[in-house]
C-alpha cells in the first residue's frame, strides 16, 4: 500500500519492510533515508572488497549487491517472507551504480579496509535493529527477532568475504555479531517494555553501532580458544 503523498508506508530496507498499515511519520522519513545510506555504504564496503581482489565490473556489482541485499534475503526466506528488495528495483540499481563509481575511483582511496570496517559497522548498526522489526512483525518471538536482527547484519558481509576468499568477520576475534545481537536486543527488551518504537530503534541503532565502533577503535575481542598440549594415549604409544 502507499500513502497517499505517493510515498511507501514503511521504508524498504535490507531490514525489509517494517510492514504495511501504519501511518507515515517524520520518524519513518528519516528511517527511509538512513535506510538508502546504509544500503549505500554496504554496496561501497562490497565493491571495496572487489577492488582488493582485482575483479572486473560484474564481480563488483555482484559482492556489493550480496554485501547490501545478501542478510535482508537470507532473513526473508528464513521467515517466509517475500523478498524484500524484488519490490525495490531503484535501491538494486543504487547498489550496482556505487559498484561501478568504485571500479573507476577505487584507486583514490587510501587504506580501504580501514574504509571497508567503517561502512560495514553504519550498515549493522541499522540493519540489526530493522532486521528485528521486520521479525517482530511477522509474528516472531523474542529470541527470533534477535537472531533474524543479527543475520540481517551479519550474513551480507559474510557472503562478501566468502566470495572473496577473505576470512569473514564474523569468524574473527573483533566484536561483530556481538554488537548486532547487542542492538538487536535493546531494540526488543525497550519494545517489549513499551518504551516506543522511535525510542527503541534510535537506542537499539546506537548501542549497535556504538560497540562495534569501539571494537575497531579499541581491538575489543572475545577471548579465544587457545591450544592445549594433545594427551598420551596407551594405544597410540
Amino acid at each position: 500500500m502507499r500513502a497517499a503523498a505517493g510515498r511507501p508506508r514503511c521504508p524498504p530496507s535490507d531490514a525489509g519492510p517494517p510492514g504495511a498499515g501504519a501511518p507515515v511519520t517524520a520518524f519513518d522519513d528519516l528511517l527511509l533515508a538512513l535506510t538508502w545510506a546504509a544500503v549505500a555504504v554496504l554496496a561501497v564496503a562490497g565493491a571495496l572488497s572487489a577492488s582488493r581482489k582485482q575483479l572486473d565490473p560484474v564481480g563488483f556489482m555482484l559482492v556489493a549487491c550480496l554485501c547490501a541485499f545478501g542478510g535482508g534475503t537470507v532473513r526473508d526466506v528464513i521467515l517466509n517472507q517475500p523478498v524484500f528488495w524484488l519490490n525495490v528495483p531503484g535501491m538494486v540499481g543504487l547498489a550496482a551504480g556505487l559498484a561501478l563509481l568504485v571500479f573507476f575511483t577505487a584507486h583514490l582511496v587510501e587504506r580501504r579496509f580501514v574504509v571497508l570496517l567503517w561502512a560495514d559497522a553504519v550498515g549493522l548498526g541499522l540493519f540489526a535493529v530493522l532486521g528485528a522489526e521486520v521479525a517482530q512483525r511477522a509474528g516472531a518471538t523474542p529470541w527470533v527477532a534477535v537472531l533474524m536482527g543479527t543475520i540481517t547484519a551479519t550474513a551480507g558481509g559474510m557472503l562478501r568475504d566468502i566470495i572473496c576468499a577473505e576470512m569473514p568477520l564474523i569468524l574473527r576475534r573483533e566484536i561483530y555479531a556481538t554488537a548486532a545481537a547487542l542492538g538487536a536486543a535493546v531494540f526488543v527488551v525497550l519494545q517489549d517494555a513499551g518504551a516506543g518504537r522511535t525510542v527503541a530503534v534510535s537506542i537499539g541503532i546506537l548501542v549497535g553501532f556504538g560497540a562495534r565502533a569501539a571494537a575497531i577503535l579499541t581491538g575489543w575481542s572475545l577471548p579465544t580458544y587457545r591450544a592445549r598440549p594433545g594427551r598420551d594415549y596407551p594405544d597410540q604409544r
